[in-house]
């Protein structure tokens, strides 16, 4: 968890701050097992913020001397639950730099993740993690998250 030392920071990110979520975003991705490509990162957060068509929320690590450094991130998209008429957010993405691991940036994103959901009249939040990334797990059970045991998850992929 944070410390006295590492205070640890949520804030929304703007198409200003893309230049501090692009690095992280490319670690994401290649701890997915995609090749690193921090300018169609860049490019792919500003689109995603100029369309305000996510919302992103950046952990920001402070230092002794109120210096900012960035240490993960979290992307949300809206959609909806027709069954009970409400909007979802997906959390579709969350990273912490390995650096930063053990801070409690995870569990700082997923509870300002939780709160913005509640400001917006959500349902609630939904995600998904592979099956071996056993630390994620770990903390989204921790933060009071359930694993589906209901419904199977299904999807149609297209190349390119």
């Amino acid at each position: 968890m944070s410390t006295p030392a590492t205070p640890i920071a949520i804030v929304r990110a703007t198409i200003e701050d893309v230049s501090l979520i692009a690095p992280l975003f490319d670690g994401y991705r290649l701890f997915y097992k995609q090749p690193s490509n921090l300018e169609a990162a860049r490019l792919f957060l500003s689109e995603r913020l100029e369309e305000n068509s996510s919302v992103i929320f950046l952990a920001l690590r402070i230092g002794e001397k109120g210096e900012r450094q960035p240490c993960g991130f979290t992307q949300l998209y809206p959609s909806f639950s027709s069954v009970s008429m409400k909007r979802l957010w997906i959390l579709n993405d969350l990273f912490v730099a390995p650096e930063a691991r053990h801070l409690g940036a995870g569990r700082a994103l997923l509870e300002h993740a939780r709160t913005f959901a509640v400001e917006t009249g959500a349902k609630g939040l939904t995600l998904s993690t592979a099956v071996d990334n056993y630390t994620a797990q770990a903390l989204y059970e921790a933060a009071g998250w359930t694993r589906d045991e209901e419904f199977y998850m299904y999807h149609l992929y297209f190349q390119g």
